[in-house]
């Protein structure tokens, strides 16, 4: 290959160019060195080849500035081949096609694969020849510089953590960086096929498009955060700030930044879902709390209120508002129920040994305004992450109706419903005790059963409610009958027992049982109703009768029957004989019961003669 190549300048010098020369047909090579030769447009080192092969040869190991090429070379291959060829070897190199005419095919396709231009072999000389291609490098020189700037300001925008976006007047885009891309979710070639505001979420686009395009505004600065809907569904936020990049520009070009706040608008929203959920738990609580029959205060670590549910509010006198920040005791001010004197602090005392305190009973309440109600009241810390006590709660209710319930229940287990008198369970727990007191102070004690005559009769005439009726001022006029200290108890239907405690002699009895048969010796208006009541009266006396309750209540109780058997509206007291009488007569009547029950009647029936 070194015989084929010739050049005119063999030793080339700094700052020269090199032009490589590919054609077959040797006068036109020498025709374009001698054009070079006598250049006056700065030096060239020419080298000449003949063959394509040669060509690609020379350009595997040196760097040329310019190629001249024939395509019709006697290679295999010709045509834009052999520009294909040369430009895959020297794909810096600035390639022009030399052509026999000014119509040659092969020219024109080279041109358009990228050839710089093509040069008639005819009209080749010394003057324009080298002018052309000094003005063609100038132009290459440039064209590389400022693809180099633009590379290195592209480098420098894809570097930058904010996302730039450039448009036209119409809105087409016509630069981004990979921030944007990154942020908007498009690709280079996408965002230069669309317009700028393709990405944004198209709930923010109609308003963002109508704000940038007010004509009050389009000449300045304007900010926004809007969202980006990226292809896969997500979305971005961004802050966007636009701008005239020159307003000199015809037509003018407009800058858009756009900061990602995506983590910042998330956080927000995270924030805002916290406060939220924070609020709905606040209100829930409020409800509950002001809701429950409870009072509940609740105080800092030191002592001081700070919160009173409603019915505390209530209790207490005190809003929650006026509360907050004075001392418990002054807003929770409880006496002892027994003596009136101000009762321990419950918080104190919680805060001191970090334990839960109550419930606690006997206390008094009173309320601001003087008031008082008795309480009952537990205490229970509240504790930290780290276990610290940073507070106490305080829960009462005022324990009044429960009192009073308790109270009426007590009275319940040991009265009579419809009379209110004492029924049987105290009447012997009384009686109990009368006898002891009786036995010590060397007393008698006597006990009265007393029974309404023919009761059935007057309730199943007149009915139930006036039978009711009439055992209820039967009670009244029982009492009306005898000492406080002693006791009326109803046994049971339209049975009356009464206790005289402490008599001095059995002769007392009697005058009260005198007395009661005297009260019923007069009609007694009942439920409209004129009611003759009269009272079959059994008197038993401790000790005589019995040395025990069981004893004494059981004699009394027979000589009320004897009472009756003896025709009513008459007293008795008992005596032995009463009692063999009275067990005769349960002998004959469990006879009768089991006969009745066995089938051991036999009738016998006499006829009349």
């Amino acid at each position: 290959m070194k015989k084929a190549i010739v050049s005119d300048l063999s030793r080339a010098g700094d700052g020269l160019s090199t032009v490589l020369v590919v054609e077959d047909q040797a006068a036109d090579a020498r025709l374009i060195q001698a054009a070079f030769a006598g250049s006056g447009y700065g030096k060239f080192n020419v080298v000449w080849v003949a063959r394509l092969a040669y060509a690609l040869e020379y350009l595997a190991s040196q760097d040329v500035d310019v190629i001249l090429a024939d395509l019709t070379l006697p290679d295999e291959e010709e045509g834009v081949g052999v520009y294909d060829r040369i430009a895959r070897a020297a794909p810096n190199a600035l390639i022009m096609v030399l052509s026999e005419s000014n119509d040659d095919e092969f020219a024109r396709q080279a041109v358009q694969r990228g050839a710089y231009d093509f040069l008639c072999k005819a009209r080749v000389d010394g003057h324009w020849l080298p002018r052309a291609l000094r003005y063609a490098l100038e132009c290459k020189a440039a064209r590389e510089a400022l693809q180099k700037k633009d590379s290195h300001f592209r480098a420098l925008n894809d570097d930058l953590p904010v996302g730039i976006l450039v448009a036209d007047s119409k809105g087409n885009c016509i630069g981004t960086n990979a921030a944007y891309q990154k942020i908007s979710g498009l690709t280079f070639d996408q965002t230069l096929a669309m317009g700028w505001s393709a990405a944004i979420h198209p709930q923010d686009r109609r308003r963002i498009i109508a704000a940038w395009c007010d004509e009050k505004r389009v000449h300045a600065p304007i900010s926004d955060e809007v969202r980006f809907l990226r292809q896969d569904g997500t979305i971005a936020w961004g802050r966007v700030h636009r701008t005239v990049l020159s307003a000199e520009l015809a037509p003018k070009v407009f800058l858009q930044t756009i900061e990602d706040i995506t983590a910042e608008k998330q956080a927000e929203s995270a924030v805002r879902e916290a406060e939220n959920a924070l609020y709905v738990e606040r209100e829930f609580s409020r409800v509950v709390l002001n809701s429950i029959a409870d009072a509940i205060m609740r105080t800092d670590d030191e002592g001081n209120v700070i919160y009173l549910n409603l019915m505390a509010e209530a209790m207490t006198g005190w809003s929650s508002q006026e509360a907050v920040g004075f001392p418990l005791q002054k807003i929770f001010n409880v006496i002892d129920s027994e003596t009136g004197e101000p009762a321990d602090n419950p918080v104190d005392r919680v805060l001191e040994e970090h334990r839960t305190l109550g419930p606690v009973m006997e206390r008094v309440l009173v309320r601001r305004d003087g008031v008082e109600s008795p309480i009952e009241d537990l205490a229970v810390p509240i504790h930290a992450v780290d276990g610290r006590v940073v507070g106490a709660v305080l829960i009462f209710h005022d324990v009044s109706q429960s009192r009073a319930m308790a109270m009426k229940m007590a009275h319940l287990a040991q009265h009579d419903f419809l009379t209110g008198l004492p029924n049987r369970a105290l009447l012997t727990e009384r009686l109990s005790q009368a006898i002891g007191l009786a036995r010590r102070h060397n007393k008698q004690v006597a006990l009265m059963f007393v029974d309404i005559d023919y009761f059935k009769h007057i309730n199943d005439s007149l009915g139930h409610a006036t039978g009711d009726q009439l055992l209820q001022s039967v009670a009244k006029q029982l009492q009306a009958c005898v000492r406080s200290t002693d006791t009326v108890c109803r046994q049971g239907g339209d049975e009356f027992v009464i206790l005289l405690a402490e008599i001095e002699q059995i002769q007392d009895a009697a005058q009260v049982a005198q007395k009661l048969l005297s009260a019923f010796d007069r009609a007694q208006i009942v439920a409209g109703h004129e009611v003759h009541a009269t009272l079959s009266i059994g008197i038993s006396v401790y000790p005589d009768d019995g040395e025990n309750l069981y004893s004494v209540m059981q004699n009394a109780d027979i000589a009320m029957y004897n009472a009756k058997a003896d025709g009513r509206n008459n007293y008795q007291f008992f005596n032995a004989k009463m009692s063999t009488r009275s067990i005769r007569r349960l002998l004959v009547e469990d006879g009768l019961r089991r006969a009745l029950k066995e089938g051991e009647f036999v009738l016998y029936y006499q006829p009349k003669v």
